[in-house]
């Protein structure tokens, strides 16, 4: 008898598949290659009470993953929302929000920022003024100090299958604990030496903080490669940028150089962050 499941655990080769009933077994893909992440919806056979084998992979709706010149990671798949943490300590990468959210549009998947460590309150009004230019461009910023309280942020996970994602040291496991009673996601403290995180999820894991929402914890990012995204589908990424498209002189424009750019009239004119069009600028050269 075959059942239906969603992947909560990935460990290599190995899987923990949720029944409908809540149950949970241990599962292994019949082929060599397997490909499956957290959020993936099977079938499975079982083979004992705990165990089974998956067979077949329903349709993603979603599928979050990163690339570089050689590999590709995949991230978590029918994902609805991504939550992008970062804190006010350990300092937090510009550049690792920007391509998150390029990840995210790509899949045409919203979009939130969660600032914790706000009870941090001599970093509060720097970490405040980095994000401003993403607030101003319509993405919810929710201030918390997750050992202190979650709550903050569960009204923004009702129906939805968010993913949690970011830097290491931001806080991510710590918030999983706050929300989801039992979860004893591991969490450590932030190298005072390197002012950086120390990395404590080896795998994502798919939780339940309620029933009809779903939070993916990830491990933590140094990097996220766009290799897989072409050009158009980075500028359209950029949501600032896609009402200026189809207005320049040249259909082909890169938005670099060209004369009566839309794009660059719009930068010159203050409507557009320079620290936005610049990762833009950044993100096209990089793919080529």
């Amino acid at each position: 008898m075959r059942l239906a499941g969603t992947v909560v655990d990935a460990y290599g080769r190995q899987y923990r598949i949720e029944l409908a009933d809540g149950t949970t077994l241990l599962c292994v893909p019949r082929g060599k290659k397997s490909e499956l992440v957290c959020g993936d919806r099977v079938t499975i056979q079982r083979t004992s009470p705990d165990q089974g084998v998956i067979g077949a992979l329903e349709t993603r709706r979603t599928l979050l993953y990163r690339s570089d010149n050689f590999k590709q990671k995949l991230i978590a798949a029918n994902v609805t929302q991504v939550i992008i943490v970062v804190a006010t300590e350990p300092s937090f990468s510009d550049e690792l929000i920007t391509r998150c959210i390029v990840a995210a549009e790509s899949q045409d998947i919203k979009v939130l920022i969660v600032l914790n460590k706000c009870d941090l309150g001599e970093r509060l009004a720097s970490a405040t003024a980095a994000l401003a230019p993403y607030e101003k461009l319509g993405y919810p910023i929710v201030k918390l100090a997750a050992r202190r309280n979650g709550s903050p942020l569960l009204p923004w996970l009702a129906e939805q299958t968010s993913l949690l994602i970011g830097q290491s040291g931001m806080g991510k496991s710590t918030l999983i604990n706050a929300l989801i009673p039992g979860a004893a996601a591991p969490t450590r403290e932030i190298s005072r030496a390197l002012h950086t995180g120390k990395h404590t999820t080896t795998h994502a894991s798919l939780y339940r903080p309620s029933a009809d929402s779903a939070l993916i914890d990830s491990p933590g990012l140094t990097e996220f490669g766009l290799r897989h995204l072409s050009s158009e589908e980075i500028t359209r990424a950029f949501i600032e940028l896609r009402p200026l498209l189809g207005h320049c002189r040249f259909r082909n424009c890169r938005h670099d150089i060209e004369p009566d750019c839309s794009v660059l009239a719009a930068v010159h004119r203050g409507d557009i962050d320079p620290r936005r069009y610049a990762a833009f600028r950044s993100l096209c050269a990089e793919i080529g």
